[in-house]
């Protein structure tokens, strides 16, 4: 891992934050207009070349899903109904809090009511890994807005299947329809609708480069959620911290990929030296080590700060996925806290925990848009539609400022068409 001395915290950033590759740029340009023009026959190419089998049939069938459940162990299937249960719980206290309301101004009369989007599309990533926890994260929050109708996709395996998990994930969640098709070629799919695959309201959910790079460029066609992009992971920690959990949770989150972002940000030189000892002692025997070495040397650093608010302010310009707080009082700190995707309080709360059982959503904000938006949840799938009527003398209490403030933008055909009404 890199080492930096932290002084202008806003270079620093720059020059860390990820960088869009032209090339890649490109080709999902290329896979864009394939699929949008030659549809399931485009997608079943692609997942010949990416997958190296033939897909017959992009949906995934009853009997498929079906026989997913005896594939898979019982402890799996009441770890996904967990997951399943304990976000449903914090999404429905979010959505009974979003109340329809009335609200009167002077005779205008403004209704304001919270409406599920019709169809939405959840990414969920596969191929050679499997991510059944994001079908819960992804699904979850849909069914408890009352989507009416949701698709998933996701890429298949080196035989042409489905992650039986996954399946089961999606079976138990709620999935409508699930189709065996990834990368930007499946984005596409969703965005503008294939012979197979139905056109969505909205995309959502998690991805690589392509996936990610796919969603920001049909944006324009299709609703997204939010860039939710390579893992990363910023831990907050001092002098008390035990660094053998620092490199736990660096570890956890590193073996997601050789593209994820996991830093230490510490004002302790000795707590810097244990963890640099613990994870080059842990990388000779731990699982997955090729991809957690690729990822700490290519984007994992640690940022030596000199105070305890130099720590907070850089935390904040860097805006990570996930924020852990390992300090002397986490709880004090965490209030200065504005911008992570999810805060993490104190040592027993691990990122890794996160991603699976506690209730909240693993699918975050990456590449700094933490600063504007948190996790995907139930919000996402609800449209605040308004309504307003107003009266004929509601209409003259504002006339005299409707016909200065249009006279002042030079639109008086606005104040004309209130005129209109009151003669």
């Amino acid at each position: 891992m890199r080492i930096i001395d932290v002084q202008d915290i806003g270079s620093i950033i720059e020059s860390i934050r990820p960088k869009t590759n032209d090339d890649v740029k490109q080709k999902v340009l290329s896979i864009i207009s394939n699929v949008r023009k030659r549809k399931d026959k485009a997608l079943k190419e692609y997942e010949t070349k990416f997958s190296g089998v033939k897909i017959h049939s992009l949906k995934v069938t009853k009997q498929e899903i079906k026989s997913a459940y005896s594939k898979v162990g019982k402890d799996q299937i009441e770890g996904i109904k967990l997951a399943k249960m304990r976000l449903e719980k914090s999404e429905n206290a979010v959505r009974k809090k979003l109340q329809n309301m009335t609200i009167v101004i002077d005779g205008v009369v403004m209704k304001k009511t919270f409406l599920p989007i019709d169809t939405v599309g959840c990414y969920i990533p596969g191929g050679k890994a499997r991510y059944p926890s994001s079908v819960v994260m992804s699904v979850v929050p849909a069914k408890v807005a009352g989507v009416k109708k949701i698709i998933a996709v996701s890429p298949p395996n080196e035989k042409g299947k489905i992650d039986p998990l996954t399946l089961v994930a999606a079976d138990i969640c709620g999935v409508d329809e699930f189709y065996k098709t990834g990368g930007a070629q499946a984005i596409t799919a969703l965005a503008y609708g294939t012979e197979s695959i139905p056109q969505v309201d909205k995309i959502v959910g998690p991805g690589g480069v392509f996936v990610t790079l796919a969603k920001s460029l049909l944006s324009e066609v299709v609703s997204i959620d939010m860039i939710a992009g390579p893992t990363e992971l910023a831990i907050v920690a001092d002098a008390t911290a035990d660094a053998e959990l620092v490199s736990l949770d660096l570890i956890s989150q590193a073996e997601h990929s050789p593209d994820s972002m996991c830093c230490l940000i510490t004002n302790s030189l000795k707590l810097k030296n244990l963890v640099l000892q613990s994870l080059q002692q842990k990388i000779k025997t731990i699982k997955r080590a090729s991809i957690v070495e690729e990822s700490l040397r290519k984007n994992g650093f640690i940022a030596i700060c000199s105070t305890e608010q130099q720590m907070v302010d850089f935390a904040n310009k860097l805006a990570p996925e996930h924020l852990e707080i390992i300090t002397k009082t986490p709880q004090k700190l965490a209030k200065k806290i504005k911008s992570a995707g999810l805060t993490l309080i104190g040592k027993n709360t691990p990122s890794s925990a996160s991603d699976y059982l506690l209730g909240s959503n693993h699918i975050l904000p990456t590449n700094r848009f933490g600063r504007t938006r948190g996790s995907l949840g139930v919000l996402d799938y609800l449209k605040m539609n308004t309504q307003i009527e107003s009266s004929k003398l509601a209409l003259g209490k504002i006339s005299k400022y409707m016909k200065a403030l249009t006279d002042a933008e030079g639109l008086p055909n606005h104040y004309e068409a209130v005129r209109g009404r009151l003669s």
